[in-house]
């Protein structure tokens, strides 16, 4: 493992935390236990909704693109076509969002928000504000955007790595 220069006190602080678990120093299981917190703080802030995490980015993908097909769906969120196609009816048979096949091609589904999916998109809005604010609230003020950040440099470093294709935006 190459080291690289820290300052002597996170170095202190990371050294002393692989000492507790050696799975403290794994990016990897890092990442993948604070999405377990995050999704049990989503579904703590957002119950009465009963939306989950993977469900509420695809209504916000279609708040945000209006009608999509399910595949561009599935490129919005980074998720398998498979899983989205096993989503979008749950919502639909909660009246969420409704499908029509495309005119020019009738093998594509066309997807998109109804005004009840809008109306509950915007009334999850605090209470998803509350969990994604929950997730960091233990880091002082600037540290979260520099998280934030560090996240969004990551993942747009990485993409072409995952499993799942996540179309990401261009930057301006």
């Amino acid at each position: 493992m190459t080291t690289t220069k820290r300052p002597i006190a996170i170095q202190t602080e990371i050294d002393a935390a692989r000492h507790r678990s050696t799975l403290l120093g794994r990016p990897g299981f890092l990442i993948r236990r604070l999405h377990q917190v995050h999704c049990s703080l989503f579904l703590e802030e957002t119950e009465a909704f009963g939306i989950t995490p993977v469900q509420y980015s695809l209504l916000t993908a279609l708040e945000q693109h209006g009608e999509l097909d399910q595949n561009t769906v599935a490129l919005e969120v980074g998720l398998e076509r498979t899983t989205v196609a096993e989503v979008i009816p749950r919502l639909e048979a909660r009246g969420l969002l409704q499908r029509r096949q495309s005119e020019t091609d009738r093998r594509v589904k066309l997807v998109k928000l109804t005004r009840k999916g809008k109306t509950l998109v915007r009334k999850m809005e605090a209470a998803v504000q509350r969990a994604h604010d929950r997730t960091v609230d233990h880091l002082p003020p600037a540290d979260r955007e520099r998280f934030l950040l560090y996240l969004i440099r990551l993942v747009e470093a990485t993409n072409e790595h995952g499993s799942v294709p996540y179309r990401l935006p261009p930057a301006e």
